[in-house]
């Protein structure tokens, strides 16, 4: 008798170990920084640009603020290849950085990417790296950023 329930509990055993293991892997910190670039691209003009001129127009341009953080961004598009998007874009639409957001409309739809652009943008001005910048959007801190006061 005592030796059956010790193989009973073999099955179980294995099952939670499994389980806590997979349940590590699927939170592990490290990878759950959106995707970016660790460094600035080694020729510029083969990324797609940023939109700029007529393209800030239209309907998905509501705002003076979606023409402005575009404008921002195109003025520090390499700080942004070096930055990740916490919209999580890079798992949902395939970006690669930051910059992808304003390479497309999505900027002008989400304003997470907005903000981290515009905020890039003011962090580059203030003399910060992308890696001192990628620290601060890790912390959250572009959430403070008021678009209608852009």
């Amino acid at each position: 008798m005592r030796r059956l329930l010790n193989r009973r509990w073999i099955p179980a055993f294995v099952i939670a170990a499994a389980t806590v293991a997979t349940y590590a892997q699927w939170n592990n910190p490290a990878d759950d920084v959106p995707a970016y670039h660790p460094s600035a691209p080694l020729k510029v003009g083969l990324l797609p640009p940023i939109l700029a001129g007529a393209k800030l127009s239209g309907s998905n341009f509501q705002y003076a603020w979606q023409q402005h953080v575009y404008q921002q961004a195109a003025k520090v598009g390499n700080v942004l290849y070096q930055l990740p998007c916490n919209c999580r874009c890079d798992r949902a639409l395939g970006h690669t950085s930051l910059r992808s957001c304003f390479e497309t409309m999505h900027g002008t739809e989400c304003s997470t990417c907005a903000k981290e652009g515009f905020f890039a943008y003011q962090q580059t001005k203030l003399g910060k790296t992308p890696a001192d910048i990628r620290a601060a959007i890790a912390r959250h801190e572009y959430e403070s950023i008021d678009l209608e006061k852009q």
